[in-house]
């Protein structure tokens, strides 16, 4: 089953630290968001492969933005 990896908050998209095609354990970073001069990093719930990024460095995301899926 697919995990869809979602904005909590609105933030800027620091840095993307995963890639499409790479093997994660439950708790890897996928992405920094920053807010608030605050780094806020965006992990995974499960073990698996990440088949999609939905964001680029630089990007805005706003609440419940699709940010990654993990399969």
């Amino acid at each position: 089953m697919a995990e869809k990896i979602e904005a909590e908050i609105v933030a800027n998209v620091l840095k993307v630290v995963a890639h499409e095609g790479q093997s994660l354990a439950q708790g890897d970073t996928v992405v920094l968001l920053e807010s608030m001069k605050m780094e806020i990093p965006v992990v995974t719930e499960a073990a698996g492969t990440l088949t999609k990024i939905a964001v680029k460095e630089g990007d805005v995301v706003q609440e419940h933005d699709l940010i990654a899926v993990v399969e």
